[in-house]
């Protein structure tokens, strides 16, 4: 648009420059200059008075409010202001012409902002890329620390079982030097005492690992509880009430009872040492559905679980104790004391289980421990518990034929001289590859015994079910020192299938031969 003007008149207009005049149209032609300009007068008028005054005045993006003219939103404008000359060189007005700017103007501040936002979107990644970076490294360190907090803890313990083992056996190696028989027993017993105190660490480490053998079967948590009543109330004592409150219709679950009562009564010992004044212990049991937003509070997926809460009002805990509460070989308790397992343990069985363990605790007024594990979902057969070995002792056989797979030399021997006590043949392989060689062979065998983790490339597992193929009824026993599950398939056993936790004693070795023979012999 553009228009002349004398010194102070419009003198013409060309029809761009219509619609700001709008109702002033009419009469435009002629009107003073500062009436027409109006409220941006103050804006234009120095650049006006130059051009007047002889010397052009361009001016780029100048925003205006030009609400006389009807228009309500701030604009922008360029102008560019040029004197007229009559012929004598006297200025007799000036040249204007406008053009809107507006949409290029917010276009370009859009521009501006989008590149701001996207330098800030930059500068955001990169803050959280060092941030993940530190973070790793924290977790990095936490991870370090807490393994040097397992190792240091682990080992301590196990040199001091070790020195029960190894100090003893030393004893009874002189004594029969000297041939002073006489002692020779309470060596034995001492010995045999601490590895099995040196099993049961190793019991508690797997089950923090999510690493132990468990046999788990479809389980009514109301009436495990009640059952351990009274044992769990001769442990706690007479000074501290206990309080049992089963949820009605409880669902059953599918999980290994012996370990859900070790877990049991250890949250009991702890509650016990936490009142050690007296107190109130409350067991209770509920049936929970979580939804994902719930689940994710924790790590439980969404679902539904059996909480099995123990309560106290003893000492209770500070946050910081309740977050490395869980953590293997940490303990507030004096030296000598506790491990620093047990909650660890009681952790790792219900994350081995499919479920968590949570703790809600305030100092002086108590503690609550969560224990969730997962609803039984349908009615499938469950998986049956291991039987007490010594339930079944070995009758008298007619002989029978054993292949015994195992890498550890000790361990095959000790195999070998039990059966061989028996009665029994025995038939040795060291590797997946060896046994099914002799497995291939035409030699009769009555049972399979083999270690599941096995140098190679063929495991146990696969070792039984190759023979399983060949010899569809023979009975395997799998000897393992920590649950391999995706090789035993996650209890999935199939019929004639059974395992048999390292380091196991005489008596459940001898048992489970027995019931496995046993049987083989009533089939035949």
């Amino acid at each position: 648009m553009y228009v002349l003007w004398g010194p102070q008149l419009l003198f013409f207009h060309n029809d761009a420059y219509a619609p700001i005049l709008g109702p002033r149209k009419a009469n435009a032609l002629g009107a003073v200059m500062q009436e027409l300009w109006g409220d941006v007068w103050d804006q234009v008028s120095a650049m006006i008075e130059q051009a007047l005054s002889g010397q052009a005045y361009q001016c780029q993006d100048l925003p205006l409010t030009m609400a006389r003219f009807g228009v309500a939103e701030q604009t922008w404008w360029s102008f560019s202001f040029s004197p007229l000359f009559d012929e004598h060189g006297n200025i007799v007005g000036m040249f204007c012409t406008t053009r809107e700017t507006t949409k290029r103007v917010l276009n370009e501040q859009a521009l501006r902002i989008s590149e701001a936002r996207r330098m800030e979107l930059i500068a955001e990644a990169e803050q959280a890329q060092a941030l993940h970076v530190i973070e790793e490294a924290l977790h990095q360190s936490q991870k370090m620390e807490a393994v040097g907090q397992l190792t240091g803890g682990l080992a301590h313990d196990l040199n001091n079982l070790l020195m029960g083992v190894t100090g003893n056996i030393e004893l009874l190696q002189n004594r029969v030097v000297q041939g002073r028989t006489s002692e020779l027993g309470r060596y034995i017993t001492a010995a045999l005492e601490a590895s099995r105190r040196a099993a049961a660490l190793t019991h508690r480490l797997l089950a923090f690992s999510r690493r132990q053998t468990l046999a788990p079967k479809t389980t009514h948590i109301n009436q495990l509880v009640e059952g351990m009543a009274d044992l769990i109330s001769t442990t706690i004592g007479p000074s501290i009430v206990m309080q049992i409150q089963g949820a009605e219709e409880l669902w059953p679950t599918i999980v290994d009872p012996h370990q859900l009562e070790n877990a049991l009564l250890n949250l009991c010992i702890n509650a016990r040492d936490a009142m050690p004044d007296g107190g109130q212990l409350l067991i209770e049991t509920h049936n929970r559905v979580f939804d994902k937003g719930c689940a994710t509070q924790g790590e439980l997926a969404s679902g539904s679980y059996i909480e099995l809460c123990v309560s106290d009002t003893g000492t209770g805990m500070t946050a910081d104790v309740v977050a490395r509460a869980f953590d293997p070989f940490f303990t507030t308790k004096p030296i000598g004391m506790g491990t620093g397992l047990g909650l660890s343990m009681i952790y790792g069985f219900a994350r081995q289980s499919g479920g968590d363990a949570r703790i809600d605790s305030t100092p002086g007024t108590g503690s609550k421990f969560h224990l969730f594990l997962p609803m039984q979902q349908g009615q499938n057969s469950p998986v049956e518990s291991s039987p007490g070995p010594e339930q079944h002792a070995v009758s008298s056989n007619d002989g029978g034929t054993v292949l015994v797979v195992d890498d550890e030399p000790a361990v095959r021997l000790l195999i070998t001289e039990v059966l061989e006590e028996l009665g029994y043949d025995v038939l040795l392989a060291h590797d997946g590859a060896e046994a099914l060689t002799i497995l291939q062979s035409k030699a009769v065998i009555d049972l399979l015994i083999s270690d599941v983790g096995l140098p190679g490339a063929i495991n146990g597992r696969q070792v039984a079910d190759a023979a399983r193929s060949l010899r569809p009824a023979l009975n395997v026993l799998f000897v393992t020192g920590y649950a391999e599950n995706a090789v035993l398939g996650e209890g999935a056993l199939e019929p004639g299938m059974h395992v048999l936790t390292k380091p196991f004693s005489i008596p459940a070795l001898t048992g489970w031969i027995g019931r496995l023979l046993e049987g083989n012999a009533q089939e035949n």
